[in-house]
C-alpha cells in the first residue's frame, strides 16, 4: 500500500535509523524527513539514502505552526512517526524552556495540524508518538516499568516528554485521533551524538581524555541497541492498536560504571593498549541533579501481542558500536569540531 509517512527528527540519533529502516524496506512508501537540525540533527547520518527517490528532507521547526500546517496540506501525510525532542537531560536542566517549546508545543503543534488535515476520515491514519521510560521515574534495586506503571518524571526533559504523552493521549481520547505511544529505554548504537554516555567514553578513550562519572556510578539503566529501537517502531506503526502504549526495553541492565569498565577493556583490546590502560582514565565527579537510580523496562506486551524482542545480546552490541566508531572516524572529527553543521548547506543549499 502506498502512504506518504512524515518522520519528525529523522536527522538524529534514532530518527536516523528509522528513516533509513523505513525507506530501505518500504519503496512504495514517501517518507519525509522534517527536522530543524539542531545540534544533534546530522544530515551526514543519511548518506546512504539521500538520494533515493521516496525520500524527501525538509527543514524545519515542530513548533512553527503555520509551516506545519503547510506541510500537512501539502503532502496529505497518512501517518506521523514523532521522534522531533529535545533529549538530553543535562541541558534541560542547564535550559528548560527549550524541551517546553520542542517537546510539549512542538508535539500539541503536530497533533493540531493531524486533526484539522485528517477531520474529513481518520481511515488508515495514524498520529505515532515515541516517548521515553523517563517519564517512570525511578525504580529502587527491583521491579519494572510496565505500561500501566503511574508516571512520576524527576527532570524538565522526562517531565516535558511526560506532558507530551498526556496530550497524545488527550487527543486520541477526546478528538479520536488514531495514536500510539511508545516509551523505549536507553539506546546505543551507530551515530548517536557523543556527549550521550557510550559515543562520549570510546571518544575520550581514543583520544586518552577523562572519562567523566556521575556520583559512584551506580545508576541503572537498561540499553537498547537502536537498530532493533527501529524495528520495535516498524511493528507497532504497522500493527500496533490504536489508543495502546508500548514499552520498549532491551533486557540488558548495567550499572554506569560496569558500561564504562566494559567499553575500556573492549577499546584497549581494539586499540592495542595493555589491558587496564584505559580505565586509569576514569574520573568521578558531582552527581547530576535528580539523578534518577534505576530505569528497568518489561517488555513483555509488545513481546506477547505483536512479537518484537531485542536482537542484540550487550556483548555483541557494545563491539559493534565500538567497532562502528572506530571506523567512522571523519563523522565522529565532524561531529565533535561542529562541523557537521556545514553539511545541510553543501548537500541542500549549493545543489
Amino acid at each position: 500500500m502506498h502512504k506518504t509517512i512524515l518522520i519528525t527528527g529523522g536527522a538524529g540519533f534514532i530518527g536516523s535509523h528509522v528513516v533509513r529502516l523505513f525507506v530501505n524496506k518500504y519503496p512504495d512508501y514517501n517518507i519525509v524527513n522534517l527536522d530543524k537540525l539542531t545540534y544533534a540533527g546530522n544530515l551526514a547520518n543519511l548518506k546512504d539514502i539521500q538520494d533515493k527517490d521516496n525520500y524527501t528532507f525538509i527543514k524545519g521547526d515542530i513548533v512553527d505552526a503555520a509551516f506545519i500546517n503547510e506541510l500537512f496540506a501539502k503532502w496529505n501525510f497518512d501517518g506521523v512517526i514523532h521522534l522531533a525532542a529535545e533529549s538530553h537531560v543535562d541541558r534541560s536542566i542547564s535550559n528548560p524552556m527549550d524541551f517546553i517549546m520542542t517537546n510539549i508545543v512542538g508535539t500539541v503543534t503536530l497533533l493540531n495540524a493531524a486533526k484539522s488535515n485528517w477531520s474529513g476520515s481518520y481511515n488508515n491514519k495514524l498520529f505515532y508518538h515515541v516517548s521515553t521510560d523517563e517519564v517512570y521515574g525511578s525504580l529502587g534495586s527491583t521491579g519494572y516499568f510496565t505500561e500501566a506503571t503511574a508516571y512520576d518524571p524527576k527532570s524538565p526533559y522526562s517531565a516535558s516528554k511526560a506532558s507530551s504523552d498526556h496530550l497524545v493521549r488527550a487527543y486520541n481520547h477526546t478528538f479520536g485521533l488514531p495514536a500510539v505511544i511508545s516509551n523505549c529505554s536507553n539506546n546505543y548504537g551507530s551515530h548517536q551524538f557523543p556527549e550521550k554516555l557510550i559515543p562520549l567514553v570510546i571518544n575520550n578513550i581514543k583520544h586518552k581524555k577523562p572519562l567523566p562519572v556521575y556520583g559512584k556510578g551506580e545508576n541503572v539503566r537498561d540499553w537498547l541497541y537502536v537498530e532493533d529501537h527501529a524495528s520495535a517502531i516498524d511493528i507497532i506503526f504497522h500493527k500496533g492498536r490504536i489508543g495502546e502504549t508500548y514499552n520498549i526495553g532491551g533486557n540488558n541492565e548495567w550499572m554506569n560504571i560496569d558500561i564504562v569498565r566494559t567499553l575500556c577493556k573492549i577499546m584497549d583490546k581494539k586499540l592495542n593498549r595493555n589491558a587496564g590502560e584505559s580505565e586509569k582514565l576514569i574520573t568521578f565527579v558531582k552527581d547530576r541533579a535528580g539523578h534518577d537510580l534505576r530505569y528497568a523496562i518489561d517488555a513483555s506486551k509488545l513481546k506477547n501481542e505483536l512479537g518484537w524482542q531485542p536482537t542484540l545480546k550487550s556483548a555483541e552490541g557494545f563491539e559493534k558500536t565500538v567497532d562502528w566508531y572506530l571506523n567512522n572516524e571523519e563523522w565522529l572529527n565532524n561531529v565533535t569540531s561542529g562541523d557537521y553543521q556545514k553539511y545541510y548547506e553543501k548537500q541542500y543549499i549549493k545543489r
